[in-house]
């Protein structure tokens, strides 16, 4: 854990350079426009990130959640949007395909999304249900060889820009709320399946969250991943294997945050010598640097684990809680850093301060990563 492999290198210095040279250039304008260059979404697509969770089998390259957490932490520290695009992509719709679709399901899906002809999107979170996912409405019935859904999913990662979703329905309303949901692979070209409201939101700007709503959908019932009744669990797992990827942002924005409080201390110059010069200054630094170096080995054990097909819902959650409040700590500090300047748009400081702000919300929130710890080691 302590040295990446020679493949892990490349794979982390093909993503760094990618971001030095596409991503950082234009993450403020994916943040004025409020949405990704198709260009980039190509480019993505040509470096096999498409892929990272998908095997060789299906057109990925099945390096796994270690290779997508580094792989995420590089694209976050270029543009927070980018990366959740690609952590969402990869480990909410292509690992739960790859670990639960039946044979075929994966030969149907899974090359267009490794190839990034389709984009993945996740739908769970309703207008009535957050943290409590268990309490969600959208109703699932059986008609013939389909399933007819309706309801609302609110907050859907590239919703708008998605060609296949990941879509969890109540199946038995007659059984407690965690028993009786399902889960749907829906096209979204699928009749009855609209796309709604966008949200305007504080960061992550050039990712489209938006509402999605399914009015009498028919999905074939061969799209059910899983069994009937049994998608609940699924989503819990699949959860884990997101968690650590929002926790990899996490990282990639603390970096960035942790480099241009570096840059700007070194060159602004006060009492006759730069800020870096002083102790208070330095301090933060250290700081900062601490907290990252702690928070890349949670992410990576987590990510290790996973691969490994073993248990990781408590280190998941211990990486996403410590990741994402030291990404809100570094924010922080580099805008202090900074001064009045890091409060305007001069300095990517204060659009760095609004991505990190949702890390600690999406993919459960930091009281919830809480519970799942303290349960873990309470017993």
């Amino acid at each position: 854990m302590f040295e990446l492999s020679e493949e892990l290198t490349m794979v982390r210095d093909a993503a760094r350079e990618f971001a030095e040279r596409e991503l950082k250039p234009r993450a403020t304008k994916h943040d004025r426009q409020e949405h990704l260059d198709a260009e980039v979404l190509k480019l993505i697509g040509e470096l096999g990130f498409w892929g990272l969770t998908v095997s060789e089998e299906y057109g990925g390259s099945g390096l796994g959640n270690l290779a997508l957490s580094i792989v995420l932490e590089e694209l976050n520290r270029g543009c927070g949007a980018t990366g959740v695009t690609v952590s969402v992509h990869n480990s909410l719709l292509c690992s739960p395909l790859m670990k639960y679709g039946n044979a075929e399901q994966k030969k149907r899906f899974l090359p267009k999304l490794a190839s990034g002809e389709w984009i993945g999107a996740y739908c769970l979170t309703e207008p009535g249900s957050g943290s409590d996912a268990a309490a969600l409405s959208t109703r699932a019935v059986k008609d013939g060889d389909h399933y007819v859904l309706d309801g609302t999913k609110i907050w859907v990662t590239s919703g708008s820009m998605a060609g296949l979703a990941l879509v969890y329905a109540r199946t038995n309303p007659d059984v407690p709320k965690a028993k009786g949901i399902s889960a749907f692979l829906v096209e979204t070209s699928t009749p009855g399946c609209i796309v709604g409201k966008k949200e305007l939101k504080c960061g992550i700007r050039g990712s489209p969250a938006v509402e999605l709503q399914f009015d009498k959908c028919r999905v074939p019932a061969a799209n059910m991943v899983g069994a009937l009744d049994k998608g609940f669990p699924i989503a819990m797992d699949t959860l884990d294997g997101g968690r650590i990827g929002i926790a990899a942002q996490s990282v990639g924005i603390g970096q960035a945050c942790l480099e241009e409080a570096i840059s700007y201390a070194k060159v602004r110059v006060q009492f006759g010598k730069p800020i870096a010069h002083f102790q208070a200054i330095q301090h933060k630094i250290a700081d900062m640097q601490t907290r990252l170096s702690a928070s890349r080995m949670l992410v990576q054990k987590a990510a290790w684990l996973r691969d490994r097909g073993e248990p990781c819902g408590r280190q998941a959650a211990e990486a996403k809680l410590f990741a994402s409040q030291t990404a809100n700590f570094c924010a922080d500090e580099c805008l202090q850093i900074h001064g009045g300047a890091g409060y305007t748009d001069h300095f990517i400081a204060e659009r760095l301060f609004r991505d990190a702000r949702i890390t600690e919300i999406y993919e459960g929130a930091t009281d919830i990563q809480r519970l799942v710890i303290a349960r873990s080691v309470i017993g």
